[in-house]
């Protein structure tokens, strides 16, 4: 039987916590999702004022890089290299930045998105929620 790191309701959410932390000490707006390993939602904030598409905009950048199991970032920099049928691959639907895996012991176990700034504002926004765990 494989036997593999997961992570809990509790971290998701202090993930959460601490990243919209980080955004309220720069006076942005944004919204916070962490899924698990399979992209399955595990908690999921979105500020007062952040558009409200942001929510979901932040969900599929979590979702897009726990199942490709990279950051978002490398989606969007290979398609804006030219790589334009990387659109075309189902279930990665958010190929901008601000998605970050979490990867514990060489496990991928869940990740991060973060929209509703500039993309390396949400990259940095969700690597300091991750930097929690």
């Amino acid at each position: 039987m494989y036997t593999k790191p997961a992570l809990t309701l509790s971290e998701a959410n202090q993930i959460v916590e601490v990243a919209i932390a980080e955004a309220k000490q720069h006076n942005w707006s944004v919204a916070v999702a962490v899924v698990d390993d399979g992209g399955h939602l595990l908690a999921m904030q979105r500020m007062e004022d952040c558009s409200a598409v942001s929510a979901y905009i932040a969900i599929e950048k979590a979702r897009s890089a726990a199942l490709g199991r990279r950051e978002t970032k490398i989606y969007e920099d290979m398609i804006n290299n030219g790589r334009n049928a990387f659109l075309s691959v189902p279930q990665i639907t958010a190929t901008m930045e601000g998605g970050v895996p979490f990867i514990h012991e060489g496990h991928h176990v869940a990740a991060v998105g973060v929209s509703g700034l500039k993309p390396d504002q949400d990259a940095l926004i969700a690597k300091a929620g991750l930097a929690a765990i």
